[in-house]
């Protein structure tokens, strides 16, 4: 039995083929003729001119004159391509830079807020040791030896508020 779909070598997935002279005919002052002369010779595109020179070209079919002007505008578009090429790289570069002078601009400014966390801290540590050492136990509540033959320490009480170690009278 047949291939359903049209001839038997044929498949449904194939793609359409791409013209050989396609790549030629691309360049400036290049129809299908002079494409044809080209291809038929073994040159199938830009760099295959550029290889092959004046010599190849001639070789091919061509006259001087338009070996000269296929040469100039193949060189040309290679320079072009190059131009771009750089451009793109130091385009890359600036980028780069660029990224790494925020990275470090982000490292020296993490460095700094936690240099600036650390004083504060110090700072801190400085005050409350200062207030611990300034309140060193002088509103204690004073103790005296008991006088009923108990052992240890008892609490002297004040009796009234005037007797208290923070209502002290200043005379």
């Amino acid at each position: 039995m047949g291939a359903l779909h049209g001839r038997s070598g044929e498949d449904m997935a194939a793609k359409p083929k791409k013209d050989p002279l396609a790549a030629l005919m691309a360049l400036p002052g290049v129809g299908k003729a002079t494409a044809k002369k080209l291809s038929d010779s073994g040159i199938k595109s830009a760099s295959g001119v550029k290889k092959a020179g004046m010599k190849g070209l001639a070789k091919a079919g061509l006259s001087a004159a338009i070996s000269k002007k296929l040469l100039d505008a193949v060189n040309k578009t290679a320079k072009a391509k190059s131009k771009a090429k750089s451009t793109a790289k130091k385009a890359a570069t600036k980028t780069k830079s660029a990224a790494s002078k925020v990275k470090s601009t982000a490292k020296k400014a993490a460095a700094k807020t936690k240099s600036t966390a650390s004083k504060a801290v110090a700072s801190s540590k400085k005050v409350a040791a200062k207030t611990v050492k300034g309140n060193d136990g002088g509103n204690k509540v004073k103790t005296e030896k008991s006088k009923d033959g108990r052992k240890g320490k008892t609490l002297k009480i004040p009796k009234s508020v005037e007797g208290m170690a923070w209502f002290r009278k200043k005379s």
